[in-house]
Order: C-alpha cells, then structure tokens, then sequence
C-alpha cells in the first residue's frame, strides 16, 4: 500500500486510523522527512498534527517498531532505523 507522505487520516475509510497513521510515517521516513538515527515528532506533536487519540498514534508506532522501521527510548522518544549496536568492553 503506497500512502502519500502529505496524505491526511481518513476516519471514515475502511483502513484503520493506526495502520493509515503507520503508512504515512513510513512514507516520509522513505522520503527522507527524518535521518537514520534522528528522532520521528514525539506522540504528542504526532496526536496534535493528525488529530488521533495517543493510544492510536503509540499503536501506530508500535507496528514500525515490529517492523524495525524506527526504535524507541522511554523518556527520550522513536527514532528511525535500527538501535545502535551496544559497545562491548574487552
């Protein structure tokens, strides 16, 4: 499913608001909105932008996340691609 990056949810069609939410963001993380590595807006900014209940955005998040597309830190926020290796001392 190719979702436009500007697209707007649609709460009346018959994808859900999360999967819809999901499709977007990955659409502008594929365009470049966000770096690897870089942070995607907090929940907050996300629920404000697209007009969603927070537990609808944190389930969107939760499907990039499965799919490895973006990783989270609690208290720090979702970033895109994959978390850094941890150093390992010798």
């Amino acid at each position: 499913m190719a979702t436009d990056p500007d697209a707007e949810i649609d709460h009346e069609g018959p994808v859900t608001p999360y999967r819809q939410l999901a499709e977007i963001l990955r659409a502008r993380i594929a365009r470049g909105d966000w770096a690897e590595g870089r942070p995607i807006p907090s929940e907050t900014r996300l629920v404000q932008e697209y007009g969603l209940a927070r537990s609808t955005v944190r389930r969107a998040i939760a499907v990039l996340v499965d799919e490895g597309a973006v990783w989270t830190v609690q208290g720090r926020g979702t970033y895109v691609g994959q978390p850094p290796e941890e150093t390992q001392t010798q």
